[in-house]
């Protein structure tokens, strides 16, 4: 674990140097007065942190605190700690419900948010824990994205379920319910078409693959998650809100946070839609995703 937060810490540095450094400036021989306190609010929302949160966290801070002098330390550390608390709620794994056999998770985002490669790894961790895991290679416009899933497939042993290029996306996922059915599995990954939440179309394809795979298990999917790409920052509130009304989320995974600045926008969308962040990336190997842990990155978040 002390290998991992070192990679999260590293991760989140551009978010984190930000920050911190920014914190550094404020609060280096200085009393947290008004002045200080907006100049921490306009810090907060530099992250993507979110407006409210920012002027909540500079409240809390200020509480026991306001016309003392603190240092940048103190202030980083309360910040982690009013952070944590945000995130508390939403930090819990996809849990794999063995009465459904298979526990179908249906992954959606938009191109180039990782949604492809976070299936692998998620398969990979699935069958590491002794799960029968089964892919869909439901996203048949890009010959990539099934050749992909195929190489993920060979690594971690997986069957993958595939059609030619164009071929009906609903339709390859109700074979892949049967199917995952037939053989037992345990767990069942569709990745579909990365679509921009702005293709009406497109989110309506999303929309029939639901509706098929109910037609094999209406309980399923039994969970639907959105795969989040961190550089896009305020963005991602209204893929979460499109997406959500086309197929219910239950859950979030972050990636790319190696690569932002912004990575506060994790406690925005923690604190605004309460969607379980089940999972974080922080980079490209098979073990930089990993389960969301809200303390560990909050004191990641603000340097510590």
């Amino acid at each position: 674990m002390s290998g991992w937060f070192s990679r999260l810490k590293h991760g989140l540095n551009k978010t984190s140097s930000k920050l911190s450094g920014g914190i550094v400036d404020l609060f280096t021989k200085r009393p947290l007065d008004k002045t200080a306190l907006e100049d921490l609010e306009e810090l907060l929302i530099a992250t993507d942190i979110g407006v409210e949160n920012a002027t909540r966290l500079s409240a809390q801070i200020a509480k026991n605190r306001f016309d003392q002098d603190v240092s940048p330390e103190e202030v980083q550390t309360a910040l982690a700690e009013h952070i944590a608390e945000i995130l508390h709620p939403v930090a819990r794994p996809i849990e794999i419900d063995p009465s459904h056999a298979p526990h179908v998770i249906l992954m959606c985002g938009v191109n180039g948010s990782g949604k492809t490669t976070t299936i692998g790894k998620l398969a990979k961790q699935f069958s590491e824990r002794g799960l029968r895991v089964m892919l869909a290679a439901g996203d048949t416009f890009r010959a990539a994205a099934v050749e992909q899933l195929q190489v993920w497939g060979e690594r971690t042993g997986c069957p993958v379920i595939a059609r030619d290029i164009g071929a009906d996306a609903a339709g390859l996922a109700f074979d892949a319910v049967k199917s995952a059915r037939e053989q037992g599995m345990d767990v069942l990954l569709i990745d579909t078409a990365g679509r921009l939440q702005n293709k009406s179309h497109l989110m309506d394809e999303l929309d029939k693959i639901v509706r098929v795979i109910r037609k094999v298990d209406p309980s399923a999917p039994h969970d639907t998650v959105l795969v989040l790409d961190a550089t896009v920052g305020q963005n991602a509130h209204s893929q979460v809100e499109t997406f959500n009304k086309v197929a219910p989320l239950s859950a979030l995974v972050m990636t790319k946070l190696d690569g932002t600045a912004k990575g506060g926008v994790v406690v925005a969308l923690a604190q605004k839609y309460a969607v379980p962040i089940v999972a974080i990336g922080v980079g490209e190997g098979a073990d930089d995703l990993r389960p969301f842990d809200g303390v560990s990155f909050a004191r990641s978040l603000v340097g510590l």
